[in-house]
């Protein structure tokens, strides 16, 4: 077991926060998690965090981190629920129980598929289980597995103390169930902080751009099926057939997810204009994304906003993105131009951005006033704080409020 720091006892209080992701990698989740500790941390909590092994080191000022064990000999694991990730969580679920016999914890904090872990720890310290929830397992392929994880998380929204939801759907996914348990919508907000300068962004498409002179659609983001990442290759030939100044940039992927999407775009006689230039990390995104001309995102699945919407609304420039429920919940028609969930539309729309100058400008122009009013720290910190204290001023392990059958809303 690793751990860093030792933390002085929060004024407001002590949290055991688990998430079996990966800390630190470079996707949604994990980014979301470093967030929510170090506004827990800001709100006067004392934290330990308890996370999987996997993943780069990353340290937070004032935050214990302590690794569970690699009994696996994990070097990464998927995203979703997984038999691999359900052995750590039992190994996961063995430490923190050790935990909360040394210390007590006012609330135990667990996200996803942890969230029946803090459920079970949070009843016999008698402290309060909050569960968060990222995805919706609708939006995962049918399996045993799936179905299994499904039916303990709806347990777990029946019964925890407070949910928080990074969408209004998984929000309403609480409230279909009839069980009044208190739901709170804390958003997602941009995956950094850092604001793009205009030397990185120099420097960015000079990358993404070498020769000059052309309109550069970019897609970042996992390569999941629910990304729709199929309807966006497939849509890449229909755009560059229509737009000979179009340039594709590809930011994510795995190594193997990368080689095979590079041989069938070789296959199709686009490999010139597509790169593929892996990952980069949150702090340095925002260059390359304000270095770009349109932004991409052909969500097929899910009820939750993209975080990769965030990033691209902060930075200001046109989005091309499915007509999807997902997309919707934080674009419109003055932010996006919204096609049918097909290929042929969707290339059809990068191409019709990509010849239009002003349309582009005209979609950017709002794209940054919403994450300055709704999507940013501060308010995501405010809803963190606003869920801790109703849920702390409920009483000693009863859920007081429960049968009033109302639900909060923050952020």
């Amino acid at each position: 077991m690793e751990a860093n720091g030792n933390i002085p006892r929060g004024s407001q209080g002590r949290v055991l926060f688990i998430a079996s992701q990966p800390f630190f990698q470079w996707r949604g989740s994990p980014i979301r998690l470093g967030f929510d500790v170090q506004a827990l941390r800001d709100n006067g909590y004392e934290v330990d965090f308890l996370t999987l092994p996997i993943g780069e080191r990353r340290q937070i000022e004032g935050v214990r981190i302590i690794r569970a064990p690699n009994l696996f000999f994990a070097k990464d694991i998927s995203i979703g629920p997984s038999f691999l990730k359900l052995m750590f969580d039992g190994v996961m679920f063995i430490m923190a129980l050790v935990m909360i016999m040394r210390r007590h914890y006012d609330v135990v904090h667990g996200v996803e598929d942890c969230g029946v872990i803090a459920w079970m720890l949070a009843r016999l310290c008698r402290g309060k289980a909050v569960f968060e929830k990222h995805s919706d397992s609708r939006s995962y392929k049918k399996s045993f597995v799936i179905k299994g994880y499904a039916a303990v998380e709806r347990f777990v929204m029946r019964n925890a103390d407070a949910v928080i939801g990074t969408g209004s759907g998984l929000v309403a996914q609480v409230d279909s169930l009839g069980g009044g348990t208190p739901a709170y919508h804390i958003s997602d907000i941009p995956s950094s902080l850092v604001e793009p300068d205009a030397e990185g962004i120099g420097k960015a498409r000079a990358e993404i751009d070498p020769e000059g002179g052309s309109v550069v659609a970019t897609y970042v983001g996992s390569f999941a099926s629910y990304q729709g990442i199929d309807l966006l290759f497939n849509s890449m030939p229909v755009a560059l057939a229509d737009c000979d100044k179009l340039r594709y940039v590809v930011i994510g992927g795995s190594e193997a997810e990368v080689a095979h999407w590079s041989a069938w775009i070789e296959e199709r006689g686009c490999a010139e204009r597509v790169a593929f230039i892996g990952k980069r990390t949150p702090d340095i995104l925002p260059c390359y994304l304000a270095a770009s001309d349109i932004l991409l995102s052909p969500r097929i699945a899910g009820v939750n906003t993209p975080l990769k919407l965030l990033d691209y609304l902060k930075v200001s420039r046109a989005i091309v993105a499915t007509d999807h429920q997902s997309n919707r919940l934080i674009l419109d028609d003055t932010t996006a131009l919204l096609t049918p969930v097909t290929p042929e539309d969707f290339g059809a729309g990068v191409a019709r951005l990509a010849g239009d100058p002003a349309l582009r400008e005209s979609k950017a122009a709002s794209c940054r006033r919403l994450v300055d009013e709704k999507y940013n720290f501060n308010v995501f910190r405010e809803g963190l704080r606003k869920c801790y204290a109703e849920t702390l001023d409920r009483g000693d392990g009863k859920r007081t409020k429960k049968s009033e059958g109302k639900n909060k809303h923050a952020g």
